[in-house]
């Protein structure tokens, strides 16, 4: 039932799917669904507790809180990407918030948090060297963040760029740049 909320959320935009739209896609009635949730607003809240709690998760992982800031910040920024990958309809729902409701507002708060954490990452790793100083770091997040964002827009999840090599080209760009790496 979530999936098929969430694809209809993301077609046709969270405030012009009805309940009626959500139980034609879904084959059953209205009075189905509402013996499962509250309303809509229960789906959102499911739908985005998936893409956040994912996300968030990252960060609690030993190689986000062990090893040098770059070491971390590359670890978090490859698990933003798996995560998006596997969770992709309900991280795309995520982006396409405009905070319009209490939940919704709640729901960015927490997507701040976790963009903070990566703008302290990338502090930490301007602090000791090993990411660019000569661009401002907010500049530096908004940049990945806007990388890693757009690949809602873009990933097919069957074709052949495996989720894996997604978040390794990341990782190379964001910590590489477009240059041609030096002969070994």
């Amino acid at each position: 039932m979530l999936d098929i909320s969430v694809a209809a959320f993301n077609d046709r935009g969270y405030d012009a799917t009805s309940m009626g739209v959500l139980a034609e896609r879904l084959g059953t009635t209205k009075s189905a669904i509402y013996y499962h949730v509250a309303g809509k607003e229960d789906l959102l809240r499911l739908a985005l507790d998936k893409a956040l709690d994912g996300l968030e998760s990252v960060l609690e992982e030993p190689g986000a809180r062990n090893g040098s800031p770059a070491d971390r910040l590359r670890f978090v920024l490859r698990g933003a990407v798996l995560v998006l990958v596997r969770e992709l309809p309900y991280v795309t729902l995520l982006l396409r918030l405009r905070g319009n409701t209490e939940l919704e507002r709640s729901a960015l708060e927490r997507r701040r948090r976790f963009d903070h954490e990566i703008a302290t990452l990338v502090d930490l790793a301007r602090a000791d060297g090993s990411v660019r100083t000569d661009i401002d770091s907010r500049t530096i997040t908004r940049l990945l963040f806007g990388m890693i964002n757009s690949i809602v827009e873009w990933y097919k999840p069957d074709g052949s760029l495996t989720p894996d090599q997604l978040a390794d080209d990341v990782i190379a760009i964001a910590f590489g740049g477009l240059q041609q790496p030096a002969e070994r």
